[in-house]
């Protein structure tokens, strides 16, 4: 959770960097009007008492402005309100980033004004009680961050999301969607990450997220069935596979598993075979590869000795070190 919560920062430190707050410009009269009425919509909360008629909306908090006066970042945490998310977000037609986190009062679904927002880059709705399923016309927008976890979503992934051509960072995990899993989520020329975990999502992996720039990939947690074996490879970019509490079956003896990657979870699936000896030249901070099938010796040597028996309890008859002796 740490690590994903750091690349959601970076995505939005990132944005940050592009900003010029600049305070000495008064703000657009049409977005200051829009934000009081985002202020009236949430029920007036005191953590936006610095949103005041006549006063310049460029200098108030949890909003950021363009070198140009008009706002482009909304960011709200933590409000102590119950109501449904501002309609009136769609009426800021510069607006770039929209962050509305650890509000569990914020319910309802995500509004049709979001349609509007051509310019928006980054989503984040998290730990709130929003429900409903995610909408089409989202894919009218600019994302290339969209976070929505641990909220009330339900029902599909819709293809619309491939609709985006700049996604590359989509987290959907904590919710209730449920179907299989759309090929072609993500997308851009940089690292991307899925992080699609504790849903009740079924079928098999796509093959296509064995192929491209991606670097963390999260879809522990569902119903998953099928082969991910093509996930795996000496030169594959990824640093992180959570692939762990699915119903997953494939032969692990053969596979070569990713030099660049830190963290490895396959526990509790149906998987067969050795730990096969490409592990060894693996630097991995995490790995579990408890309650499965696996069966054979362990194999011995250089980062082999960071792993204790925990990572591997619960198989069929895995032996060697840390495990007990393999028998005659």
């Amino acid at each position: 959770m740490q690590v994903k919560m750091s690349i959601s920062l970076l995505f939005f430190l990132l944005f940050l960097s592009d900003l010029s707050l600049s305070s000495s410009l008064d703000c657009n009269a049409a977005d200051r009007t829009t934000l009081l009425n985002i202020k009236s919509e949430l029920g007036n909360p005191p953590e936006l008492s610095t949103w005041l008629p006549a006063t310049n909306c460029c200098t108030w908090s949890n909003v950021y402005c363009s070198d140009t006066g008009r706002i482009n970042n909304v960011y709200l945490f933590s409000l102590n309100i119950s109501t449904t998310i501002p309609p009136s977000f769609g009426d800021l037609p510069k607006l770039e980033t929209i962050q509305l986190q650890t509000i569990p009062g914020l319910y309802g679904t995500i509004p049709p004004s979001f349609s509007k927002l051509h310019k928006l880059e980054i989503l984040f709705l998290t730990d709130t009680s929003v429900t409903g399923t995610i909408p089409d016309f989202l894919s009218r927008t600019n994302l290339s961050a969209l976070d929505l976890h641990n909220n009330k979503f339900s029902g599909p992934i819709p293809m619309s999301l491939t609709k985006l051509p700049r996604l590359q960072f989509l987290d959907l995990s904590g919710n209730s969607f449920s179907g299989t899993i759309p090929p072609g989520l993500l997308h851009g020329t940089d690292r991307s990450y899925l992080y699609l975990a504790r849903n009740k999502l079924s079928g098999e992996i796509p093959e296509d997220y064995g192929n491209g720039d991606i670097d963390t990939i999260d879809l522990s947690h569902n119903r998953l069935t099928g082969d991910p074996s093509f996930l795996f490879g000496l030169t594959k970019p990824m640093t992180k596979i959570d692939l762990s509490w699915n119903q997953l079956e494939f032969d692990m003896t053969r596979v070569a598993f990713p030099h660049h990657l830190n963290y490895l979870d396959l526990s509790h699936n149906r998987i067969k075979g050795k730990v096969p000896k490409s592990l060894q030249d693996v630097q991995l901070r995490f790995l579990n590869f408890s309650y499965n099938e696996l069966c054979g010796e362990l194999p011995k040597g250089r980062f082999m000795a960071n792993y204790k028996a925990d990572s591997y309890i619960h198989n069929k008859c895995l032996c060697g070190t840390p495990l007990p002796p393999c028998k005659p």
